[in-house]
């Protein structure tokens, strides 16, 4: 897998959902050189990434007949299912006809925050044909997948994850092996718990803020580099004093995981009242039309429905 130029020796890519996260990593990866090919329910959402060099496919099987590594980037469980597992147009059925390179096994990534027995599910579907798979779900949204400065969280086998070193590289800035089968989504889940919490405190802040007469902007300065300071509050903090809610990740999408999360903390009898309170505003926030917004709009809730 060297990245000295030759794409002969690199290893053939197959990016699968090219969302507002997968549009960027994928796009990293055509300008490292990489041969892509990719695949999305939506062609347009595609096009910048053709343009740029890399060739479409009609199905995830297809795609992963032309690739030794298949990375899935989708929006919510069920749609990891269908593009994984399909027995006819999914990426393992692809696989299992496609000729590999690497190891003399293919290696399929899921980097959509999903649930942790879907994704020990599929190692073992993957395994039974003699591939390999691993869940990295990612934080750092949609700023970190244009850096590549992505937290990406790995569960499976770590000769898998080794084996994707430098791909890794270009994707993320701090990439950690997790443990088996799932562990990636456990981790995320855990990622995700934080976020919420550290959320509500960061809009609860700003809307105290500003119905006290503070300048904003000289407030934000003072607390952002104290204790208080996070992810959320440098990054999301600004947009929304710009009224800036363009989704770097969407409400939809959070609410989804979270949902996860509750489902994981009640199987283990684990109470997350936080968790709670934090999905119930953001699902009362959809229900007023902000399902597409960016997570920021947390501070839009006002508690009248």
């Amino acid at each position: 897998m060297d990245r000295n130029g030759d794409n002969s020796v690199l290893p053939r890519i197959s990016w699968i959902g090219t969302g507002i996260m997968g549009n960027a990593m994928c796009g990293r990866l055509l300008s490292a050189g990489y041969s892509c090919t990719v695949f999305s329910r939506t062609r347009l959402k595609a096009e910048n990434l053709l343009e740029a060099g890399a060739q479409w496919a009609e199905s995830p099987s297809e795609a992963a007949e032309k690739a030794d590594v298949v990375f899935t980037m989708v929006g919510y469980p069920a749609d990891v299912e269908s593009v994984i597992l399909d027995p006819e147009k999914g990426v393992l059925s692809g696989m299992r006809h496609g000729q590999s390179g690497i190891s003399r096994t293919g290696i399929v990534v899921d980097m959509t925050t999903s649930r942790p027995s879907l994704a020990v599910e599929i190692a073992k579907r993957a395994e039974e044909i003699g591939v390999q798979a691993l869940d990295a779900p990612v934080s750092g949204g949609d700023i970190g997948a244009k850096n590549g400065t992505l937290s990406i969280m790995v569960g499976g086998s770590r000769a898998a994850f080794e084996a994707l070193r430098p791909i890794w590289d270009i994707l993320g800035s701090n990439i950690r092996h997790q443990g088996g089968p799932g562990m990636g989504q456990h981790t995320k889940m855990m990622n995700q718990i934080l976020i919420a919490g550290n959320m509500l405190g960061v809009c609860e802040a700003l809307r105290y803020g500003k119905e006290v007469g503070l300048d904003l902007n000289v407030a934000l300065e003072s607390v952002i580099s104290g204790a208080a300071g996070s992810w959320s509050l440098s990054n999301l903090g600004p947009r929304i004093l710009r009224e800036d809610f363009a989704p770097g990740f969407k409400i939809r999408h959070f609410v989804k995981d979270l949902r996860i999360a509750l489902d994981e903390a009640a199987s283990t009898g684990l109470d997350i009242p936080g968790v709670c309170l934090a999905e119930r505003l953001y699902s009362e926030l959809i229900e007023a039309g902000f399902a597409d917004a960016g997570t920021q709009s947390l501070v839009k809730w006002d508690g009248k429905g």
